[in-house]
């Protein structure tokens, strides 16, 4: 399912970046999860065919084009789900903040199956991560981070550091890591 959405986007020339537990099963420990976290850069003009192209995946799915646009507005969120397979992708719309473009910019692209996915790259993942962990104080996003400093040898540490500061998350990472 991930490589066949990969391939939609990719068509369709939607910037993106796979994130959440998938992410970290790519720079991490994997952890189970049942849905898809992907970051998208979606335009208005773009909306309707990338709408018809998921709903071509399977005559099963579930995606709902209203939830797309209120989305698309808000810089929200809308889900499509593939009842088959059990998966849901929650579909992130990008933000519009230098940030968060820097971050599409900054994906990775790994080839799974032949298929070339774009994944958040691993700073970010971190930097992500003790976002959300300063928003809900979930210990899952400091193991999850953890995780990632440990098997991650060759991180871009002065990056991590400069955008901790910038997001007020420094403390958190230096309080569960040596080296910063």
């Amino acid at each position: 399912m991930l490589t066949d959405i990969a391939r939609i986007l990719g068509g369709l020339r939607i910037p993106y970046v796979v994130t959440g537990s998938f992410a970290l099963a790519i720079w991490g420990r994997p952890r189970y999860t049942a849905d898809i976290d992907i970051v998208i850069q979606l335009l208005p003009r773009k909306l309707d065919e990338l709408a018809d192209s998921l709903l071509g995946i399977d005559k099963n799915v579930y995606l709902d084009r209203n939830a797309m646009r209120e989305a698309l507005e808000r810089h929200g969120e809308f889900n499509f789900i593939h009842p088959a397979s059990g998966l849901k992708v929650d579909f992130w719309v990008l933000k519009n903040e230098p940030y968060a473009r820097e971050q599409i910019k900054r994906g990775k692209a790994k080839k799974i199956n032949g298929q070339i996915v774009k994944f958040i790259s691993a700073e970010d993942l971190i930097l992500s991560k003790l976002t959300w962990y300063k928003k809900n104080y979930s210990e899952r996003q400091l193991e999850d981070v953890k995780s990632v400093l440990k098997m991650q040898k060759k991180l871009d540490l002065k990056y991590i550091k400069k955008r901790a500061m910038a997001q007020s998350t420094l403390e958190i990472l230096e309080s569960i890591s040596d080296g910063f």
